[in-house]
């Protein structure tokens, strides 16, 4: 996610994650993974901001976010290892990121049709490859994560009165080898954060239900095993409006959603990981990859949720404003 200016202080933000193989868009040729599964560099970053009003606080008994994955988890993806994060600047710029070497790698600028003045603000990418990218005015491109090419969509932001801006990632269906693509708000002044889904065939939104606690301007990212789990800012136990220049919000938060009701059923606090400005996150290798910019570049952080260590791996002077990674990313 990234700033806004006062014109779309009504609207909900979100951001979500990213795949491997590069590609799809019609008319297109499938490309082969290619070497961002090693040391890149590009040092370009984005930042993406999420604020909106006060909140209820999230509740302090939950217990921590689990990342297990069940035995009979299905997953028929043959090359895990090899799927890379992908994630989109500020100035437009794609770029994939490879968690074990933390390397960045240039892929291009996107060029996308927009109808007028807008940066992007949150992005997805599914199982084949596609990323799914939201700009601020509400318009939804498809984007080859190989070239960067961009594709319009016939997407309607506003559907069921859902915020324009939000929050998107996939995650892994619980029956059958399919997948959905989560969106959540949660910057309206006058509508209470949800979660939804969209169709990237026909896409419809379908709202799920409120986000239970009411937790504001999310990032979301989805696992092979089925888990949708959110990203937000956080006073220890209290969502924090990051638009409001008086509070300090002094640490992040990874809640693990219910994918059938929005509710909030686990959370691990990041205490000292501040959002600031900017943000977006992924999953990959039982980790998580946190892209914040508490200051005018982007830090990347790795949080290990079986021992709450938090430990920085890159840092960039660009800002990231969304980050995406296929549910074929490694569970472990």
């Amino acid at each position: 996610m990234r700033p806004w200016s006062c014109a779309w202080l009504s609207a909900v933000v979100l951001v979500a994650c990213g795949s491997r193989t590069g590609l799809l868009v019609p008319g297109e040729e499938l490309a082969s993974p290619d070497g961002g599964t090693g040391p890149g560099g590009d040092d370009s970053g984005e930042t993406a901001l999420d604020a909106g009003p006060d909140a209820t606080e999230v509740q302090d008994a939950l217990p921590s976010i689990d990342v297990t994955v069940p035995v009979d988890a299905f997953n028929d993806c043959p090359d895990a290892g090899a799927t890379l994060v992908y994630v989109v600047t500020q100035q437009e710029q794609l770029l994939s990121f490879y968690p074990p070497t933390a390397q960045f790698r240039a892929i291009g600028p996107l060029s996308c049709p927009t109808r007028g003045q807008s940066n992007p603000f949150s992005m997805a990418v599914d199982r084949t490859g596609i990323a799914y990218v939201l700009y601020q005015d509400g318009e939804l491109f498809r984007v080859s994560t190989a070239t960067a090419r961009c594709q319009a969509t016939s997407f309607r932001s506003g559907q069921s009165s859902f915020a324009i801006n939000f929050g998107m990632g996939f995650s892994h269906d619980n029956t059958g080898t399919g997948e959905t693509l989560f969106v959540a708000s949660g910057n309206s002044a006058t509508t209470t954060p949800a979660l939804a889904t969209i169709d990237p065939r026909t896409f419809a939104l379908r709202t799920v239900g409120d986000l239970q606690p009411a937790i504001l301007n999310a990032e979301l990212s989805g696992t092979g095993a089925g888990d949708l789990f959110a990203f937000f800012a956080t006073r220890g136990a209290a969502p924090c409006d990051n638009m409001n220049p008086n509070v300090n919000c002094t640490d992040s938060a990874i809640g693990q959603l219910d994918k059938a009701t929005g509710r909030v059923v686990a959370q691990s606090v990041l205490r000292g990981n501040a959002q600031g400005t900017a943000w977006a996150f992924a999953f990959w290798g039982g980790d998580f990859y946190t892209f914040t910019a508490p200051g005018s570049g982007t830090i990347v952080n790795r949080f290990n949720p079986a021992d709450g260590s938090i430990v920085t791996v890159a840092t960039r002077s660009d800002q990231i404003v969304g980050a995406g990674v296929s549910t074929c990313a490694p569970a472990q």
